[in-house]
């Protein structure tokens, strides 16, 4: 009976596990292509006076826990846009939250902005953006899946995952979403 009894235990912890599996979303090829093995870390939404904006979703081939530094870890933000967005105002909106991470000059603003123009275009309902951050290095931006372009610069690199990430967010509810809390 004992034999039996650990038969059905094992066998059930396995099928919980694929089914745990089965729900688990896939990462998106451009992610799949940049961290080998990258996992779901987190999800959530962002929401502007009551409306959508997008979903997030945090992914990492490496896990990492509440003390690590996020600019440390290899890992991918993928931004879903619920609605029409001019992509310049984006880029001006990214700007204006990494001033909350860090400090940086207005010259240093002018580049950055210039350069996330260049990379992000207006979006619609259904499109994704994703950032892939190399650490300490660069991040490479992705448009709906194809490779839209680079931005190799560390300090731009943390304070822009910072925006999500860095405990002086805006919003610390979709962080705490996103790192899995």
């Amino acid at each position: 009976m004992p034999g039996l009894l650990r038969r059905r235990t094992l066998l059930l912890a396995t099928l919980a596990a694929a089914a745990g599996r089965a729900h688990a979303s896939p990462a998106p090829p451009e992610v799949t292509a940049a961290l080998p093995g990258a996992v779901l870390v987190g999800s959530g939404r962002l929401r502007f006076l009551g409306m959508v904006i997008y979903d997030a979703r945090l992914w990492a081939a490496v896990p990492f826990g509440p003390g690590a530094d996020y600019a440390d870890v290899p890992l991918a933000l993928e931004l879903q846009y619920a609605r029409r967005l001019v992509g310049r105002l984006i880029a001006e909106r990214s700007v204006d939250e990494m001033r909350r991470v860090g400090e940086f000059d207005d010259a240093q603003a002018r580049q950055w902005l210039s350069r996330m123009a260049a990379i992000f275009p207006d979006v619609g309902a259904g499109d994704r953006i994703t950032g892939v951050q190399r650490p300490r290095e660069a991040v490479r931006f992705f448009v709906n899946g194809r490779d839209a372009g680079e931005l190799p610069d560390p300090e731009f690199t943390r304070l822009f995952f910072g925006i999500w990430l860095a405990p002086q967010t805006s919003q610390p509810q979709l962080r705490d979403a996103l790192l899995g809390r």
